[in-house]
């Protein structure tokens, strides 16, 4: 027996969804995956080509996913199409603090995080679609309002879409490390990416990172060092230990068990400089 479900979409719609079935349904040339859901490639061709960080991967939504994407993107899900400049306060509904999170891999630790802290807004970022739908569905399920899922690029988010001191966090969690060396340049933490960030970051605001793979650690702290935007709030120095508000992932814990060294950097955005 098939574990998906061949389908349309208004059967889907209509349909109880069954926890871990995936869905896939034929669909008509240029119809979207979701109608109601995330888009394809929000940003579509309006900006330059650019190498990127990430790397789109296609996998099978469950039927779970799919019902969190249709009936809850339209009130918590943000296309980035870099087409107009978002209100954070609008966006939450509040003017509580925001956190902007790249890379959630399928939101655990993300709902876990806004879990315990409730007074702060945590802005999303993926372009896995399966993570969204799960990430959304999470958040139903607990009932978490100060979580948004964010579809596309961060560049463009942060560039376009977002005003100067709009963010009181940068969270970068086990972003693909690109180990081979002519994939270096691809890797996100790079001093052009954190000139960037620290243009959207309030003064104080704390860029957190985390890597299970060394070389990259070590590249982290090189460029986060030597940027002038940012201190590390180690005294001393180097790494910091893992913080208790990040919890311990699936991912992470099975990096562990392999012997994997998890690093985490925690540098703060430094007052602005006069001119």
């Amino acid at each position: 027996m098939s574990d998906s479900l061949n389908t349309t979409p208004e059967a889907l719609a209509s349909a109880p969804h069954v926890p871990g079935v995936s869905v896939r349904h034929t669909r008509a040339k240029g119809e979207p995956r979701f109608p109601d859901g995330p888009k394809a490639d929000p940003a579509g061709s309006h900006f330059e080509r650019r190498i990127r960080s990430f790397q789109p991967r296609r996998s099978r939504v469950t039927a779970g996913q799919a019902d969190a994407l249709q009936r809850l993107w339209p009130q918590w899900g943000l296309d980035i199409d870099g087409q107009r400049v978002i209100d954070p306060a609008e966006l939450f509904g509040n003017a509580n603090p925001v956190v902007l999170e790249i890379g959630f891999g399928m939101g655990e630790a993300t709902a876990r995080m806004a879990a315990a802290d409730p007074d702060t807004n945590i802005l999303a970022v993926d372009v896995h679609t399966p993570g969204q739908g799960n990430l959304l569905n999470l958040a139903d399920r607990d009932g978490l309002t100060n979580v948004r899922v964010g579809n596309g690029d961060a560049i463009i988010l942060l560039r376009e879409m977002l005003r100067p001191d709009a963010l009181d966090g940068l969270r970068v969690y086990f972003p693909d490390p690109w180990p081979k060396k002519r994939h270096h340049k691809r890797r996100l933490i790079q001093p052009e990416f954190l000139t960037l960030a620290a243009t959207r970051l309030r003064p104080g605001a704390i860029v957190h990172c985390a890597t299970d793979w060394e070389p990259y650690a070590e590249q982290m702290l090189e460029v986060l060092d030597a940027h002038p935007d940012f201190e590390n709030t180690q005294a001393g120095g180097g790494f910091a230990p893992r913080p208790q508000f990040r919890p311990l992932t699936r991912f992470e814990g099975q990096g562990l068990d392999k012997g994997h060294l998890v690093n985490d950097l925690l540098f703060r955005r430094v007052p602005h400089q006069s001119r």
